[in-house]
């Protein structure tokens, strides 16, 4: 019987012939990646290349400093340095007609749009601005067929006036009573502001009375994160990109102070990591590689060092910690495995809660040996596999700008590829987690929960009272809730609670799905304590099961399945989804 080192020699001296013999074939079966993974010492040799220290940066486009200093990507792609919009937000309370600047924006319901006999505006707002515009407003909204419906808006271009131009945004039937509502009214903005290249806008709503006053705030928040990320365009991979002009918000009628100036800022800090969170889904596989994941997340670490620590185990350091579930995803890959985590302490040191968040870190997911093939099965989007782990850091990078008090939280990712090479893992194959449960792998593209299961148990020696984890996880959950909700498992209401409300205030979609445990059967191996994936019926819930092996039972744990809503197929782009909740629900537990 061959040893493992006559085996290693044997690959050494073949690939020695082959290269001699055909360089082009090398380069054809892509030997660089091969190559390394036949030699058993290749872990320790190769390992310090792919961790070389990424230079430092002032605020570039994501990804870009780190993958500049790694080398040149996979088809020399190197994402363009792009800033993101720098929005100045102020709450007023002004009379509107007063206000001056490039475009006064005015939020109408269908109601708000109502005459009376003599064929005036009934609505204080809209009978005012009509009679200073002497009657412009009422002949464009009947002549562009403007209705106040959801989507709709007309903006006029004016003379003689402190503003350049006034638009009519649609709100609907009713003035926005949610966090979704009041974010879309936001974009919507955005949207007028970014087609008149306005520089500076003001936005009324013209039945404030419509909103309760305990809203308010959350309102005002709402509608200055939906205005940033309404302006956000990801041009960073494309030769030309837009500028934004638009630098100047002053939101006027929903109160004015101290109160509502930090939830201004607060929509800031947070929109600033959904924005981090939708780059890195956004950056093709070729770029955002583990390694780069990894150094992106250890700027979090720097850019907030008052708050943050980051520790990136190698290898070598999660086999010593018998990770053998997760390091049999990333076997196959020629660029290496990269467990992260980063920790979140407040600056007093006081600490009354410890959370932690785990994200699935799937950089490109080919399927492995039970290969991603045919229509619908999405390969090519597969980079989008990470938007765990970019949910995870842009709640990080949010939360370094807030400095909630009282809670410490742990951000925790094993990244990896789940390539196909004479070094993967194989269907039938047995991997050993590190809490020493045993996984027979009946499917090589069940991989997510394999990584996750270390990243869990590694979650839980934390001492930790609560972990969420979040994964582009089965198609299971996008075919029985869409593509714009995730789903949620937990044996736990209390904590089942606390994300709910806390999503809505962010605005986010979830939704309660049940972890039965009779579907556990389905999961059962005869050779090991378990398969990773059970039959096709309940496969997000099987799933979530198989999740759970790996929690300690004094852990409160959820599992959010958010394979649907990681993606806008219609923009083709990410959408940031799970950070503004996973920021809501740490806030909740600091308070």
């Amino acid at each position: 019987m061959a040893t493992a080192a006559s085996t290693s020699a044997a690959a050494a001296v073949l690939a020695s012939r082959l290269l001699r013999r055909s360089p082009c074939l090398l380069r054809r079966l892509s030997l660089s990646r091969a190559l390394p993974a036949a030699l058993s010492s290749s872990s320790r040799s190769l390992a310090p290349l792919a961790r070389h220290p990424l230079g430092r940066r002032s605020r570039m486009g994501h990804t870009a400093a780190a993958a500049a200093a790694a080398g040149p990507a996979l088809g020399l792609t190197k994402p363009n340095a792009v800033e993101p919009p720098q929005i100045t937000f102020s709450a007023k309370d002004i009379e509107f007609s007063e206000w001056k600047g490039d475009i006064l924006a005015v939020a109408v319901t269908e109601k708000d749009l109502s005459k009376d006999s003599d064929s005036k505006f009934e609505n204080a707002v809209l009978k005012k601005l009509d009679s200073q515009l002497s009657g412009l407003l009422s002949e464009a909204a009947a002549e562009e067929d403007f209705t106040g419906k959801a989507g709709q808006s007309v903006v006029l271009r004016l003379a003689g006036q402190g503003f350049k131009r006034v638009g009519l945004i649609g709100l609907g039937q009713n003035a926005p009573s949610t966090a979704a509502a009041s974010r879309g009214l936001g974009e919507s903005v955005a949207s007028v502001a970014k087609s008149a290249q306005a520089s500076s806008a003001a936005i009324v709503i013209a039945s404030p009375s419509g909103i309760q006053e305990e809203f308010k705030l959350t309102a005002a928040a709402a509608i200055a994160s939906g205005t940033v990320l309404g302006l956000y365009e990801d041009n960073r991979y494309k030769s030309e990109s837009k500028k934004v002009h638009l630098k100047q918000v002053d939101i006027i009628g929903l109160g004015s102070g101290p109160e509502v100036d930090q939830k201004l800022k607060y929509a800031t800090d947070l929109s600033s990591g959904v924005i981090f969170g939708r780059e890195l889904v956004n950056s093709p596989a070729n770029v955002l590689t583990p390694a780069v994941l990894a150094e992106e997340a250890s700027k979090i670490a720097s850019t907030y060092s008052d708050v943050f620590t980051a520790t990136i185990l190698d290898v070598e350091k999660c086999k010593e910690l018998k990770m053998g579930s997760y390091l049999a995803v990333a076997a196959a890959s020629s660029n290496p495995p990269h467990f992260i985590h980063l920790c979140y302490k407040p600056t007093n040191g006081n600490v009354k809660r410890k959370l932690a968040i785990v994200g699935k870190g799937l950089t490109f997911d080919s399927g492995g040996y039970n290969i991603k093939t045919g229509p619908g099965c999405s390969i090519e989007l597969m980079k989008f596999d990470m938007g765990g782990s970019a949910a995870v850091f842009g709640a990080a990078k949010a939360l370094g700008q807030i400095k909630p008090p009282g809670v410490e939280v742990h951000f925790i990712v094993a990244a990896c590829e789940n390539m196909i090479s004479g070094t993967g893992m194989r269907p039938g194959d047995i991997v050993t987690a590190s809490n020493g449960k045993t996984i027979e792998v009946n499917n090589t593209d069940a991989e997510g929960r394999l990584t996750l299961a270390d990243a869990l148990v590694y979650a839980c020696n934390q001492g930790v009272e609560k972990i969420v984890d979040l994964a582009t996880l089965t198609g299971a959950c996008v075919v029985a809730l869409g593509p714009s909700i995730a789903g949620i498992f937990t044996p736990s209401d209390e904590l089942a609670k606390e994300v709910t409300a806390a999503s809505e205030v962010s605005g986010e979609k979830f939704w309660r799905l049940p972890l039965e445990d009779s579907y556990w059967e389905s999961m059962k191996s005869g050779v090991a304590d378990m398969v990773n994936t059970g039959g096709r019926q309940g496969g997000s819930i099987t799933a979530a099961l198989f999740l759970k092996q790996f929690v300690d039972e004094k852990v409160q744990w959820m599992h959010i399945d958010m394979a649907g809503p990681v993606w806008n197929d219609k923009k083709r782009a990410a959408t940031g989804f799970g950070v503004s909740t996973l920021v809501e629900w740490v806030l909740k537990n600091s308070s």
